[in-house]
């Protein structure tokens, strides 16, 4: 389904978009405060380093069985009825993480979570495309740029709590009572079949359609690379900081947050620098200046060059990810909602990779020859931003219409970066 043009939107359906914008807000909120909270989780529950990359493992595992999962659900009813009720649902699992205190329990919350956040991916991002399409241009990223402004808010909530040394059930309790009735009245705006019409029904079934994986797979590669570099972050920044370099718990919760506040400003002029220099030089330069990032956080003689470092790989990454669902559009232009399907399950294959190895590669040797792993597949990216051309091999700027499509958030699976 390509996107296409279409008469000006009616209040009905930019209600609509800003109701899916504040649900990818809330989720990069939940999000953020689930992952910059690991090592408290870890306290609260005794939960070893050598256990922690099997459990952060499980949940892209369970949540591509739940993407898998709701897309028979959608069938069934729509896709605006699944995300209603996932969304509060994964708010009340936040609360429930920070209750237990046997590792059963933990393993219990998480497993839902995954679960939940799987079948939110899917859709959000099925109402997105819907939306996209509705509205005859791109209008994804500002969907992903929302989620980043989340994940700001989670973790400057997460910092503020640790300062106070609130404990979990405070720490996501008290966001859950919030963010549980937003959901609830966001969803009643979500659009339905009444304004996307087949919009939604057409992007699943070009999800299912055969297309050729080869001219995928650089681009399949680039995408699981980034995730991996995101996972790492995500889930072992706050804790390279708190343990590796002795930072106090609330100072660490800044890694994350710098990591996504450059995230959101990079995103803001990510477009422009395409339009003006090609979308090969734009990835060329983010993957090095991410592999900078990484260098400078894993050589970082404290915790406030830690951040910095963090921060830098966040303005690197920030533009790779989009410009793959984008290159995927053009490398199949009549399948290109299809060709995004097929490059978000390396999504969750990033995050699969990227919790463990980071984690277990830590507890072999320390965080900072960890860091390292994925310091490498980042850099891995400058050799395939080649494919990230236009039609016909250009690499320089980029002033005609691209058809560009960005699925929804990544949980731990994430709901994204």
């Amino acid at each position: 389904m390509q996107v296409t043009a279409a008469a000006e939107p009616t209040p009905r359906l930019r209600k609509a978009r800003a109701a899916l914008a504040l649900s990818f807000l809330l989720q990069g909120t939940t999000f953020a405060l689930l992952v910059t909270c690991i090592p408290e989780i870890q306290d609260r529950y005794g939960l070893s380093d050598a256990l922690l990359p099997v459990f952060l493992a499980a949940v892209p595992i369970l949540a591509g069985l739940g993407s898998i999962g709701s897309e028979t659900l959608v069938k069934r009813t729509t896709a605006r009825g699944v995300l209603r009720v996932v969304q509060p649902a994964i708010c009340v699992t936040l609360a429930l993480t920070g209750l237990g205190s046997q590792l059963w329990q933990l393993a219990l919350a998480l497993g839902l979570f995954g679960i939940l956040v799987g079948a939110l991916d899917a859709s959000m991002n099925m109402l997105g495309v819907g939306l996209q399409h509705r509205y005859g241009r791109s209008i994804m990223i500002g969907f992903h740029a929302a989620f980043s402004l989340g994940g700001i808010i989670g973790a400057a909530l997460a910092g503020l709590a640790a300062h106070y040394d609130a404990g979990l059930p405070l720490v996501f309790g008290g966001p859950a009572i919030v963010l549980v009735p937003a959901a609830l009245l966001i969803g009643r705006h979500f659009a339905g079949p009444a304004e996307l019409g087949d919009a939604v029904r057409e992007a699943a079934e070009l999800a299912a359609r055969r297309i050729p994986w080869r001219p995928l797979l650089p681009l399949c590669a680039a995408m699981a690379f980034a995730y991996i570099a995101d996972a790492s972050v995500s889930n072992y920044s706050v804790k390279y900081l708190t343990d590796g370099l002795g930072s106090r718990e609330d100072l660490a919760k800044l890694s994350y947050l710098g990591y996504m506040v450059a995230m959101l400003l990079g995103r803001t002029v990510g477009d422009r620098a395409v339009q003006r220099f090609g979308a090969v030089p734009v990835v060329r330069a983010g993957a090095s200046l991410a592999g900078a990032g990484f260098l400078l956080a894993a050589l970082a003689p404290a915790a406030w060059a830690g951040i910095l470092g963090f921060t830098v790989l966040g303005l690197g990454i920030c533009a790779i990810i989009p410009q793959v669902f984008a290159a995927g559009g053009r490398l199949l232009p009549h399948a290109s909602d299809a060709a995004v399907a097929r490059l978000n399950l390396f999504n969750y294959a990033g995050f699969l990779i990227g919790s463990p190895l980071v984690g277990t590669l830590a507890e072999l040797s320390s965080y900072r020859w960890a860091f390292g792993a994925p310091m490498l597949l980042i850099l891995a990216i400058l050799p395939l931003a080649r494919h990230f051309a236009p039609a016909g091999g250009q690499a320089g700027p980029e002033t005609g219409a691209q058809p560009s499509a960005e699925p929804g958030v990544r949980g731990t699976a994430r709901s994204g970066s």
